[in-house]
């Protein structure tokens, strides 16, 4: 199983309310195979549409490459329930998103791919988006354990349904881990059930 913490890194940005999956990874790009490659469309629409304007998308921001952790405002992932948005997210580079609010299918999306995501009160999230638009090169830190997001000499406290947090803590999250890991039991249950045929 796999803990997860803590993660550390540079954050990025992302302001405005109610961003659905369509605008995450717009509807054409479902009929893939395999989610490799969605990283590279994430926001494809928005991101073209911020070019014909005067500020590109955070995304498309030389400043922001590489970051890990995204900083979201509220109803963060609402629409339509594609697995697809969080993973384009993931395959992107993000790690872990801090927000007002998640939407509920996405948020159970991220736990099922061990992406926490944490909430924090609106002036709080609004702090750290200015932090991070002033400087975008300082690592921040999401800590799970005391349930706190530290940037620069500030620290503001951030929640997590408990189930989850402790899905993160102990690892547990991984369901698909979680079955590989006890093989040998499940052949055994199987073994015991007259209507199940194991070979």
């Amino acid at each position: 199983m796999s803990q997860v913490k803590s993660i550390a890194g540079r954050g990025i940005p992302l302001v405005g309310n109610d961003v659905d999956t369509d605008r995450i990874i717009p509807a054409r790009f479902l009929r893939c195979v395999t989610f490799d490659g969605l990283g590279e469309q994430v926001f494809t629409d928005d991101r073209a549409q911020a070019q014909r304007t005067s500020e590109p998308h955070a995304f498309d921001q030389p400043q922001y490459q590489g970051a890990t952790l995204m900083v979201v405002n509220r109803n963060f992932g609402c629409g339509s329930s594609r697995e697809h948005a969080p993973q384009a997210i993931a395959k992107w580079g993000i790690k872990a998103l801090i927000g007002e609010s998640f939407a509920e299918i996405f948020f159970g999306n991220c736990v099922a791919m061990g992406i926490p995501c944490v909430t924090a009160a609106p002036e709080d999230v609004q702090r750290l988006q200015d932090w991070l638009a002033e400087f975008p090169q300082n690592p921040i830190k999401l800590d799970l354990e005391a349930l706190e997001v530290r940037f620069g000499h500030t620290s503001v406290p951030v929640l997590m349904g408990e189930g989850a947090r402790n899905m993160f803590l102990s690892g547990t999250w991984d369901a698909c881990g979680q079955l590989v890991a006890q093989a040998e039991q499940v052949r055994q249950t199987a073994a015991r059930l007259p209507y199940v045929a194991w070979s």
